[in-house]
């Protein structure tokens, strides 16, 4: 019995669903192995139910088919029959009226009307001959229903679409139809301005009869001429704008514009580009070739109307250049008017852009009217249209917000215009009227006083701010109206920049008598345009509040400041609706004061510039307090050195590992997306990146220094003597860790030889290394020497070097050097390059005040002479020949910051403009010294009171016959002078100097002599230096402060400093007691009684130099020294200023060794005297 559940002995049936036999209920089957029996049935039933689906579906789809082909060919039969109908009614043999035959026509030809066909389109033009030979349309337009005519009008918009060249009897009648009826076209006004486009298109090669002009006219303003305002004629003006001006090829329109412009109110086309570009509708489907045409167009009607269009002109105009600002300055700057190529479109000619956008020439038409956004008629047209707006005090910060949100777009757009724009808005002036009524001031007057006014500045001018650093992060974040006062602030820090370029020093705090005396209109304009002692101080507080947390604290600042922003934020577009706030953070495009592409960065550049240009214009004429720059109550001062010394190693270590990665990312390129999801082309992609990778690393340098960026862009607001002690501490540790510690010279080549320190097995053999640092050197020849033999080392001349001097007869003179003879070596080498004229190399110059500056005219003599010797330019010779040189001022400067390095003054005055470059390199580069007319002043004496009787000059200056060039004089090999005529800029032989642009002639002289003419010796001389001393160093001093870490303090020389330092050795060694000997005594005495005059001689006499090193005697190198001269009381005390040691005879009167030493100093003895 075989028990079950059921207690049934019987087997279950076994039923297979599957149609296969199987003897095996159990097993699979052969076919589907890993698949059930009633899976399979499962299966085949659903494919069954699938089938049957399709099936019907099909079925439905046939019949869904016939069913339209039905109704097709039953449309098709009634159009047919409807064709038979017309062609009866325009047939030869019938006698209708035109009134009756086009009522009877027009029903027929709505529905008969195909445009693909031509035998309708004949149609279509039998019934134009009848409308026409009916008359005017106004008397006849009771013929028809307002719905027929529409109909109408959208049918001759469908036929002019296929055939555009078809009679313009057609055209006319859609002009009339839609004067009367311009809702007719409402559904279809962008197909319709598509199609005006294609008809101005079609014309525009040919000269076109006048009635023909003005049909394409009145079709073009018929839909803009409504009493209806409001959205219906807001959308009008929207697809003129977005449809029809964006077409390139609109010649009737830019032969002349004001036949449109006197037909339309470009109030409300301003009104429908604000609505257009904020809304984003129009804009995501145009190139950007379509709107620079649009840009180019606006500008044109705008132009053709001498009519104020108040504000919105102003907000059309700024938000299309912020949409086009990469792109402009891009394709401007390398087709534009100044014939200028972009210093980066190198970059970009190894790739194309698929759309080729960035590489198409702008046209000549849209040049000219982008040039006329930035010449002088355009830029008073500009304060003319603004000048209506700012009517009322309470507007006062809201128009000057406008106008400069405008005016920083304009000089992001035209940077090579940058000097003309603030140019001719520094010359115009801004009426207002208030409380006295109608008054107008000067444009820097009027933004100092709007600037000045605003929330930040009295926030970030108070104490709080300066108290409190981190207040100045929340002003910074976006907020609408915080936007418009920063835009303020940001235009007025660009103008006084400029003013500050143009205006001496006589002028920059002139007395009240003085504006007020009779004057030339150039110099009236800037000293009413000069800000007094009590608007200085709060502009000064202001600025330093702000630059400090800028640098400081830009971590906290940066994600706040650069958070996207899209265009209906700019200029307060649209804040009022909190909902978009979520849309707006998903744009990629950031911005900063509500202008996109601008960061914080362009504010802290702003501000530290004009920061520092009057600090520098305080350190040459003092207007403020002694301590007023100073900010020490920010930092721990006591721990301040330590704290920057150790910014300044991890700088170094994250320098070091980053040098590989910065290359590992050239390639990656990544698709940037304009705000409204178009591709950038090419070099705006490149130029975005830029901006990016420029950022991140100032959050970077932020992160690791920010003392050391403060240090950097702001070094006055730490005590000159801290400075000087935190480069100490920085060229100790460069010393140590390139030398592996041994800072020592003789424990470095002991460690060098010895394969210990730096050098590890793959490095040359240890006296190899030795030997290349060692040099036999020629007195009276050492620059050449030095130079044969030095320049190959690069920033390698860091290290120790050991000098040999040889005689005539190349035998090495007695002594080892210890130091002393590098000294020697080193100061023999600046005594030698800097002496000027025939005796020198004549690599540098010297002007009135015997102070150094490079030779301007180096290159040019060199030029000169190359070409006596017939060599052609740009040949190999001439090239060596070029770089030769440059290689020379690159080994001098190498050879200056050697002696930074080691702590050797040296007895040389540099020019202050030249030092003021030095400190420059540290900034960024060259270039970011601004050439004033206050510089120039050392440079040329002559030439700046020549400019300066320019700028004075009351009458007509185009009497003078200036033009923009400049003459420059050449000396050939055998000194016969020649002179060569410069331009200023492009076409500067055809530009007249005018009373208008005199302060950019002035300022373009100023920086032709200062930058352009000693550009390659000085960028050679600085590139020197700072393979020695790195830049930002230099960037913690003033020109001044520069001279004295060069050359020693100018202070008077502290003798109890100078003893407590002193060395002394053979007989005046000191004994175990601690008494000096009584010559020593004696010499002190009279050291204490000699003038300071007479101290500096000693000085010199024994050291080389007049001036003592910065942080006291104890940081002379080596040391002040005295030894025993013996006992002959006649001889004279001479001296081994290599190592600085006096050897002083053991005098026995107090008067004696007087009379002795003063004889030795003054007449320059030495050991042939002794």
């Amino acid at each position: 019995m075989f028990p079950t559940f059921t207690g049934s002995s019987r087997r279950p049936r076994n039923v297979n669903l599957s149609g296969q036999r199987n003897t095996n209920p159990w097993a699979t089957s052969s076919w589907s192995p890993s698949t059930s029996g009633a899976s399979k049935t499962v299966a085949q039933a659903q494919a069954e139910r699938e089938r049957r689906q399709k099936e019907r579906e099909e079925l439905n789809a046939a019949k869904r088919l016939q069913r339209v082909w039905r109704g097709h060919k039953d449309r098709q039969n009634f159009k047919q029959k409807c064709r038979e109908e017309y062609d009866a009614l325009y047939s030869q043999y019938t006698d209708y009226s035109p009134s009756s035959r086009v009522t009877s026509a027009l029903p027929l030809l709505l529905v008969l009307f195909d445009p693909t066909r031509t035998d309708d389109q004949q149609r279509l033009d039998l019934f134009i001959q009848d409308l026409v030979s009916l008359g005017p349309t106004p008397t006849n337009f009771d013929l028809f229903s307002p719905t027929a005519w529409d109909r109408l009008a959208g049918l001759i918009v469908k036929a002019l679409e296929r055939h555009p060249g078809s009679p313009l009897q057609a055209l006319s009648i859609l002009v009339d139809v839609v004067r009367r009826r311009p809702v007719s076209i409402s559904p279809i006004l962008d197909r319709y301005y598509r199609l005006m486009s294609k008809l101005f298109e079609q014309s525009g090669g040919r000269e076109i009869p006048v009635e023909e002009q003005n049909i394409l006219t009145g079709a073009v303003t018929a839909p803009l001429i409504s009493s209806s305002q409001g959205d219906p004629i807001l959308r009008a003006y929207q697809a003129f704008a977005f449809s029809f001006l964006t077409s390139p090829d609109l010649s009737v329109l830019q032969r002349d514009p004001a036949q449109i412009a006197n037909h339309i109110d470009l109030q409300v086309l301003s009104q429908s580009v604000i609505h257009g570009y904020s809304g984003r509708g129009h804009v995501d489907t145009l190139s950007k070739n379509r709107l620079l045409w649009f840009l180019a167009h606006f500008i044109a009607l705008n132009k053709a109307t001498p009519t104020s269009q108040g504000s919105n002109y102003l907000e059309a105009l700024y938000l299309q250049l912020s949409i086009l600002v990469d792109d402009i300055r891009i394709r401007y700057g390398r087709y534009g008017s100044r014939g200028e190529t972009d210093d980066r479109a190198d970059d970009t000619s190894e790739h194309v852009h698929d759309d080729g956008e960035d590489t198409t020439p702008l046209s000549s038409w849209v040049l000219s009217q982008l040039d006329f956004l930035v010449d002088e008629d355009g830029i008073s047209e500009l304060l003319t249209r603004f000048t209506s707006t700012a009517l009322s005090p309470d507007r006062l910060s809201e128009d000057a917000s406008l106008l400069a949100g405008y005016t920083l777009v304009l000089l992001r757009c035209f940077p090579s215009h940058s000097d003309d724009i603030k140019m001719r808005l520094f010359q115009g002036d801004i009426s207002t009227i208030g409380p006295a009524g109608f008054t107008s001031m000067p444009s820097v007057k009027y933004f100092w006083k709007a600037a000045s006014n605003t929330d930040v500045f009295i926030s970030i001018a108070g104490t709080s701010a300066q108290q409190h650093p981190t207040s100045v992060v929340t002003l910074l974040q976006p907020d609408s109206v915080r936007d418009q006062e920063w835009r303020t602030v940001l235009l007025f820090l660009e103008l006084y920049n400029f003013l500050l370029r143009v205006t001496d020093d006589e002028d920059f705090l002139p007395a009240e008598s003085q504006i007020l005396s009779e004057q030339s209109p150039a110099t009236l304009r800037i000293r009413s345009s000069s800000l007094n002692l009590a608007e200085l101080k709060p502009l000064v507080k202001f600025l330093k509040n702000l630059s400090f947390p800028l640098y400081y604290n830009l971590l906290d600042i940066m994600p706040s400041a650069s958070r996207p922003a899209r265009l209906n934020s700019l200029m307060g577009i649209g804040s009022r609706n909190p909902g978009v706030q979520e849309e707006d953070e998903k744009a990629p495009q950031s911005s900063f004061a509500g202008i996109i592409g601008m960061d914080v960065l362009s504010l802290r550049s702003a501000s530290t510039s004009t920061m520092r240009s009057l600090y520098e214009r305080d350190s040459r004429r003092r207007f403020l307090p002694a301590n007023f720059w100073l900010m020490t109550s920010k930092f721990d001062m006591d721990g301040f050195i330590s704290a920057v010394v150790l910014e300044e190693q991890q700088k170094d270590q994250m320098a070091e590992g980053d040098d590989d990665s910065d290359d590992s990312d050239a390639e990656v390129f990544d698709t940037f997306h304009t705000y409204t999801g178009q591709r950038l082309s090419r070099a705006a992609q490149l130029e975005k990146r830029r901006r990016m990778k420029k950022i991140q690393r100032e959050q970077l340098l932020a992160q690791v220094g920010p003392k050391l960026e403060i240090l950097r862009n702001m070094p006055f607001v730490i005590p000159f003597e801290v400075r000087v002690r935190i480069f100490r501490q920085f060229v100790y540790l460069d010393k140590s860790r390139r030398r592996g510690g041994h800072v020592d010279p003789d424990r470095w080549r002991l460690s060098v030889i010895s394969r210990e320190g730096i050098f590890n097995d793959d490095s040359p053999r240890g006296r190899d290394i030795i030997g290349r640092h060692s040099a036999r050197v020629r007195r009276g020849n050492v620059f050449d020497d030095a130079y044969d033999q030095f320049y190959q080392l690069g920033e390698s001349l860091k290290e120790p070097i050991q000098i040999t001097f040889v005689d005539q007869f190349d035998q090495p003179e007695a002594g080892i050097d210890g130091g002393g003879v590098t000294k020697e070596f080193l100061t023999s080498i600046t005594d030698e390059a800097f002496t000027p004229g025939s005796d020198g190399h004549n690599l540098f110059v010297t002007n009135s005040q015997n102070l150094l500056y490079p030779n301007p005219t180096a290159f040019d003599d060199l030029a000169e002479s190359l070409r006596h010797q017939r060599c052609p330019e740009n040949s190999i010779r001439w090239k060596e020949s070029m770089a030769a040189l440059a290689r020379r001022y690159e080994f001098l400067g190498r050879v200056v910051g050697k002696c930074m390095y080691e702590g050797i003054l040296i007895d040389k005055a540099f020019a202050g403009f030249f030092l003021l470059k030095w400190s420059a390199s540290g900034q960024g580069s060259l270039n970011d010294y601004r050439a004033n007319l206050n510089d120039l002043r050392d440079l040329d004496p002559e030439l700046y009171q020549g400019l300066i009787n320019l700028k004075n000059y009351p009458g007509r200056v185009v009497d003078l016959s200036l033009d923009f060039t400049i003459t420059d004089q050449v000396t050939g090999p055998n000194g016969e002078v020649r002179t060569i005529t410069r331009p200023l800029c492009k076409n500067g032989e055809d530009i007249p100097v005018t009373n208008t642009n005199r302060p950019l002639y002035i300022s373009y002289v100023a920086n032709h002599r200062l930058v352009a003419q000693p550009f390659r010796q000085t960028r050679a001389f600085l590139r020197g230096l700072g393979s020695i001393i790195n830049p930002a160093w230099l960037s913690m001093f003033n020109q001044s402060e520069l001279q004295r870490l060069v050359g020693g303090d100018s202070s008077e020389i502290d003798v109890e400093d100078l003893r407590r330092n002193t060395q002394y050795s053979g007989l005046y060694a000191l004994g175990d007691d601690g008494i000096e000997h009584p010559t020593i005594q004696m010499f002190w005495q009279v050291m204490r009684e000699f003038q300071d005059s007479e101290r500096r001689q000693v000085l010199k006499y024994v050291t080389s130099t007049p001036r003592a090193p910065l942080l006291g005697f104890a940081q002379l190198s080596p040391h002040f020294s005295i030894r025993d001269g013996g006992t002959d009381e006649e001889r004279l005390p001479s001296t081994s200023t290599c190592v600085n040691l006096l050897k002083l005879p053991r005098y026995s009167s107090i008067e004696r060794l007087r009379s002795k030493l003063l004889y030795a100093i003054q007449a320059g003895a030495g050991f042939d005297l002794s």
